[in-house]
Formats: structure tokens, sequence, C-alpha cells
């Protein structure tokens, strides 16, 4: 299931268009989880921006474009690095799942 529209954050006020969004929940099997940590890193792994998520374990940066790294930090969990890769005028949707 992807949480892109239906439950996802809402992109209202928002221009897309000239935007590198980068966006996404963190789950622990089908529950959100609330007031993990979502640091986004650059290239050289060097940490550029950092967010906790919402009480429904989304999280949002405005990224510039290139790749990046999103490390993830929750209470029990181990810590998870996802690639993504943001660009102009595109969101790019995440779901980081947690054992």
């Amino acid at each position: 299931m992807c949480g892109a529209t239906e439950g996802g954050l809402s992109l209202d006020g928002v221009d897309v268009a000239k935007e590198a969004v980068v966006q996404g929940v963190v789950t622990r099997g089908d529950q959100p989880v609330p007031n993990a940590y979502v640091r986004l890193l650059d290239r050289s792994g060097e940490f550029t921006a950092e967010v906790p998520t919402s009480a429904t374990g989304h999280f949002r940066f405005f990224a510039g474009p290139g790749e990046w790294t999103l490390r993830t930090l929750a209470p029990k969990s181990e810590t998870i690095d996802k690639k993504v890769v943001a660009e102009i005028g595109s969101v790019v949707e995440v779901t980081v799942s947690l054992s």
C-alpha cells in the first residue's frame, strides 16, 4: 500500500513545479511511528537537516536536486538508511518500515 495520496501529507500550498520534495512515512508493522527522527544527509554523508515524524509518522523535506540519504532513528529500532534522488518538479514518496 502506498501512502502517497490516501493518508499522506497534503501538498496544498506547495508549488511542486519549483521544489524538490522528499516526504514519506515511518511505520512499524502497520502502525505509524510518531517522534522518530529522519535526517537528510548529502551525497558525502554530511548532515543537512533533521525533522521529527508527526503523530501520523509522516515527514517532509524540501531538498535540492540530487542524491540524498534519509537516515531514520527511532527508539527500539536499528538505524535505517534509504537513498533517494530528488528532482525539481517531483515528489519522492518514501516508506520506512522499522522492524
